[in-house]
């Protein structure tokens, strides 16, 4: 069967404000995932492996952070001469428009490029998300129900009312698109990840501007203006799902893959490919205890490491112990210091000899060293074994 011609676009502009330090300095698509990848590999390697190779990337907050570990596109065979990657900067038009104000105002910009491109299909994500999806399955859903928008739907356990909402009928169809309510009408969710007509796609940002309407976030117009006028299918994801858009995701989503019933990061069959620098191996000194963790490459541990994820470059000497944290890249935890459902930052110096962390939230360590943010727990989150 012919593959159609595929736009693939990926969103990865947004700030992640509820991240706090976390996106201090580095726009959300590049925070560390494993140990070892970024989160906008994750977007990237599941297009590579469905063979979509035209992807463009709207980007706007930090981009300098993101550009640097895109390597034009090479870890993900886009750096070609006709079509792979290409990286659309955020501007401000000459109609005296700032910068967009949403992602469907991000897409509207681009347009007309789209249009020149001519794709049959937009495959449209978002960076900010944590899973394996063949992309290609998508696809043979939206052409067996011959609809103008599918987008992938997953079930959640948690409240769903910061998601957009999804109701179905028995085949599938979607009736209703519910972004963020207070009262969700089900925990069916949507994946942000959507396969458009490309016609249809053009067709509703044209009407949408010319309605002379501001426009937002596509689950407040694009999504609803779908449901409303076209045929939208659902392609029900069944498998691991998590958007890290909040620091006790983020956390969950380390702790679950420590634990064996998180994302599959390790699949031979399924790589995650990413820009990875080139380092040594971890070293483990005699006089560290190091259980059920991942230690990446170039780190040094000489102390206690307990259900936890260590970036490259991290040290945690001796006379240290860290449990149930994730430290990012070249966190040094000095002698007697103690780290308990911590994240530090990338770089943070963390000395003092005494407790950060505490039994019932996530603290966040900034790049200073300080303890930046301290978020409760949601019990009625997943939470790792031990609580």
């Amino acid at each position: 069967m012919r593959l159609p011609r595929i736009l693939g676009l990926v969103l990865a502009g947004g700030q992640g404000s509820r991240l706090g330090a976390l996106t201090d300095e580095r726009a959300k698509p590049v925070l560390p995932v494993g140990g070892t990848y970024r989160l906008i590999d994750i977007s990237l390697s599941n297009l590579a492996h469905a063979h979509i190779s035209d992807v463009w990337i709207i980007q706007q907050y930090l981009p300098h952070s993101l550009n640097e570990h895109l390597s034009n596109g090479r870890p993900w065979d886009l750096d070609r001469t006709h079509g792979g990657l290409r990286v659309l900067s955020p501007f401000e038009g000459a109609d005296g428009a700032g910068f967009a104000q949403g992602n469907t105002d991000a897409l509207n910009r681009q347009k007309q490029l789209i249009r020149e491109f001519d794709p049959e299909l937009v495959l449209m994500l978002s960076a900010d998300h944590l899973y394996t999806l063949d992309f290609l399955d998508l696809l043979d859903t939206h052409r067996d129900r011959g609809a103008d928008l599918t987008m992938a739907t997953t079930l959640i356990d948690e409240s769903p009312s910061r998601y957009g909402v999804v109701t179905t009928d028995d085949d599938g169809t979607v009736t209703a698109f519910d972004y963020k309510p207070q009262d969700p009408p089900g925990n069916l969710v949507a994946m942000e990840v959507f396969l458009f007509d490309a016609a249809s796609l053009l067709t509703a940002l044209d009407e949408l501007e010319a309605d002379g309407a501001d426009l937002a976030d596509y689950g407040e117009d694009l999504l609803p203006w779908f449901v409303e006028h076209r045929h939208v299918s659902e392609h029900r994801h069944k498998g691991y799902w998590m958007d890290l858009g909040t620091l006790q995701s983020y956390w969950t989503a380390h702790l679950q893959l420590l634990d064996g019933n998180g994302a599959e990061l390790d699949n031979p069959d399924w790589p995650i490919l990413t820009a990875q620098p080139q380092l040594v191996p971890a070293r483990i000194h005699a006089t560290a205890q190091v259980e059920d963790s991942m230690v990446a490459a170039g780190a040094d541990v000489r102390g206690t490491v307990i259900h936890s994820v260590i970036g490259p470059r991290a040290v945690v000497e001796s006379g240290a112990t860290v449990r149930h944290s994730v430290l990012l890249d070249g966190v040094h935890v000095a002698s007697g210091v103690t780290l308990e459902n911590v994240i530090a930052d990338a770089g943070a110096h963390i000395s003092g000899g005494n407790r950060r962390g505490t039994d019932g939230a996530v603290t966040l360590i900034g790049a200073d060293g300080l303890v930046s943010t301290t978020e409760d727990f949601d019990r009625s989150a997943t939470l790792p074994r031990g609580f």
